[in-house]
């Protein structure tokens, strides 16, 4: 066997299982998730999941042009301005994350109209005459703020039915953290008693948020997360052509939209009953979001529905706000390994810090847990680098007989005691390793703006001035030198140009990722030299 074209092979299949993986989110990731059964559409909580989605539609559809004030909240992490036209939340920046195009402004999630960016979070009740998110409500202040030793504040919103029904609509906002919760305080007035239900939806167009590239494809969709079904993403065009599968109805879990980075999810208490649903509205917006039944409200009696909202960063801690919500940090296929990775990258970036710094001893102590077999790869190689003249020969004296051939090159491997394969198998175990790690970087929001130092001050992003592709592909470039050299012209020529192509590719990946694998390269040739500089040496003594 040939071991320079197995090799080849397999550098070009690890590189297209990299560019596989990608396309595969970005393009189906409904298929990166397990797969659900489909809710027959004749049973008796499918149909009431079809008609209170309905419902929500035709409050959709009625959107009176009523002109609504303005109120802001701001809090240690959010900056917030809520309509009083339904009290959603039409605009919210991350005080704590940079906005993508400036440094040295807030990142923002929620926007409602500006340019092709629209972004917001609604909710309201449902039946004949009750408040949606076209309904006025009236605010007993225009602006909010947590001060002092104040830990929380409560935004009320008030309106009443002409059947004598007060809503007030609740907003707590807290001091720290993303958490805000959404309530509805219902007292009825009227001489019926009142039956209705709480929706609560996010409202998003399909564009990809500032910054996202094709080179590096993440997720731009819906996603829900049910304990019996776990995490079901939805992509935008999924749901404009009305082929979902997700779970109508549970008693827990939770609904969001994705976005690289940041997630936005409205969850419900456990164990209350709930009811999922999605649709294409005008205007290039999808809805998605979760209806809450609201118990019998007698006449004089109250009533309480609440949800929480997450909007912010997608971390792996989100597990503690709500099972399963961790999992929109999605390292894809190889979470079993990108996990643990990014959990010893927080380690040590917890005792250097600097993201840069973690990167690199991260790659230093994986080199170091498959020094073994990197040892036994570079040992193969470089007796196949070592018996190359003799190779050589044989080619010569057999010529175009093939079969000779073979058999001679057979002869000399088990002469010589190589393995032709041992350059190149210990590779394929640590393919899964490299791919967790290329996406837990790619998934944390914990890179973007982290600097390194010098030039690059942001590891999130390509480096702006190409500096680290070039010297990747340098590497790349040295260490096919230290390979024994294809005796296939055509094999010589694709490995002169493989840098090349590499470096180009890079020049479009995050600098983090660009960063691991010039360290990666520099400690594999460095282990490489040494071992062929050894066996040369011995080669030479033996000769003597």
């Amino acid at each position: 066997m040939d071991t320079q074209r197995l090799f080849l092979f397999l550098i070009f299949s690890f590189s297209c299982v990299l560019v596989w993986d990608g396309w595969q989110r970005y393009q189906h990731p409904e298929a990166a998730v397990q797969q659900v059964a489909t809710i027959a559409a004749t049973t008796p909580t499918a149909v009431a999941s079809i008609n209170s989605a309905n419902q929500v539609a035709n409050v959709e559809q009625a959107n009176p042009a009523v002109q609504g004030k303005i109120i802001t909240i701001k809090t240690d992490t959010l900056d917030v301005e809520i309509n009083t036209v339904g009290g959603g939340i039409q605009k919210l920046s991350l005080l704590k994350h940079p906005s993508a195009e400036d440094k040295n402004k807030s990142f923002v999630l929620f926007d409602k109209g500006a340019g092709t960016h629209n972004y917001t979070a609604q909710s309201g009740l449902l039946g004949a005459d009750m408040p949606n998110h076209n309904t006025l409500f009236t605010a007993e202040n225009d602006s909010y703020a947590i001060t002092g030793t104040a830990e929380k504040v409560d935004v009320r919103l008030s309106t009443t039915t002409s059947e004598g029904v007060k809503v007030v609509k609740v907003l707590t906002f807290h001091k720290t953290g993303y958490l805000i919760d959404v309530a509805y305080e219902i007292e009825n007035g009227s001489k019926t008693a009142l039956n209705t239900s709480a929706y609560f939806q996010l409202v998003r167009d399909e564009e990809a948020p500032a910054g996202a590239t094709k080179f590096v494809p993440t997720y731009t969709g819906a996603a829900i997360y049910t304990d019996k079904e776990k995490l079901k993403k939805v992509d935008f065009s999924a749901i404009e052509k009305g082929k979902t599968d997700f779970p109508k109805e549970d008693d827990n879990g939770w609904i969001a939209i994705l976005q690289h980075y940041f997630v936005s999810a409205w969850v419900p208490d456990e164990h209350t009953k709930r009811e999922y649903f999605t649709r294409k509205l005008d205007n290039g917006l999808f809805a998605v979001g979760t209806i809450l039944p609201v118990k019998t409200v007698e006449p004089s009696a109250k009533a309480e529905v609440k949800v929480s909202l997450y909007a912010g960063p997608a971390q792996s801690n989100l597990d503690a706000i709500a099972p399963g919500l961790g999992l929109t940090v999605d390292y894809g296929w190889l979470t079993v390994i990108a996990k643990p990775m990014f959990w010893m990258m927080t380690f040590l970036h917890s005792i250097v810090q600097n993201w840069g710094v973690a990167i690199i001893l991260l790659t230093v102590l994986i080199k170091l847990l498959f020094f073994p077999l990197s040892a036994a790869s570079y040992r193969s190689m470089a007796k196949m680098r070592v018996v190359a003249p003799k190779l050589e020969k044989i080619k010569k004296q057999f010529g175009d007989d093939r079969e000779k051939l073979n058999r001679a090159m057979m002869d000399l491997y088990k002469t010589e005691k190589i393995n032709p394969l041992g350059g190149c198998l210990p590779m394929l175990i640590q393919i899964p390793v490299f791919i967790a790690l290329y996406w837990s970087i790619l998934e944390s929001v914990e890179m973007r703006y982290a600097p390194f130092f010098g030039w690059i001050q942001n590891l999130s992003v390509a480096d702006p001035y190409y500096i680290l592709p070039l010297i990747m592909g340098a590497s790349m470039l040295l260490q096919s030198k230290l390979n024994p050299t294809p005796p296939d012209p055509m094999q010589a020529k694709l490995m002169q140009i493989m840098p090349i192509v590499f470096s180009v590719v890079f020049f479009f990946f995050p600098a983090g990722l660009v960063l691991y694998s010039v360290v990666n390269n520099a400690l594999s040739i460095a282990q490489q030299w040494y071992i062929t500089r050894g066996l040369e040496a011995e080669s030479l003594a033996a000769k003597h």
